[in-house]
């Protein structure tokens, strides 16, 4: 299972590591510590990833989330497999990009929820690449 800093729950969050550390602070995702670092497991901060998200889309304040070259960093919030096919979904910033693609591809590039992804879009064409 992947784990990111509070730096990096920041980056997939966009969102300061300030108000990372506020909200894990308040307890609004869990952290562990690591050393002197403090870690967030992938799983728990996809939910909250999406909790963000929604929470943005019912009129919350925040920067807007934007992209160079069409490409959205963000972290797997869902995989559902099916048995030639696969969907995945990635929460970039406040954007939720659902792709589908084959199950064969989401084995091989090892997505699963909690995992850094970016979704790149080409026209009608969204692709996925494992960070």
């Amino acid at each position: 299972m992947e784990s990111y800093t509070i730096g990096q729950a920041a980056r997939l969050l966009g969102v300061s590591v300030d108000t990372a550390r506020r909200w894990a602070d308040a307890e609004r995702f869990p952290t562990r510590r690591e050393g002197a670092r403090r870690m967030v497991e992938g799983p728990d901060l996809a939910a909250f990833c999406v909790q963000v998200a929604q929470e943005g889309a019912e009129g919350g304040e925040g920067a807007p989330y934007t992209s160079a070259r069409n490409a959205f960093p963000g972290i797997v919030t869902g995989v559902k497999l099916g048995t030639v096919d696969a969907q995945v979904e990635i929460q970039a910033g406040p954007h939720r990009v659902v792709s589908l693609l084959t199950r064969e591809a989401v084995e091989e590039l090892g997505l699963v929820v909690g995992a850094r992804a970016t979704a790149r879009v080409k026209s009608t064409s969204v692709f996925i690449d494992r960070v």
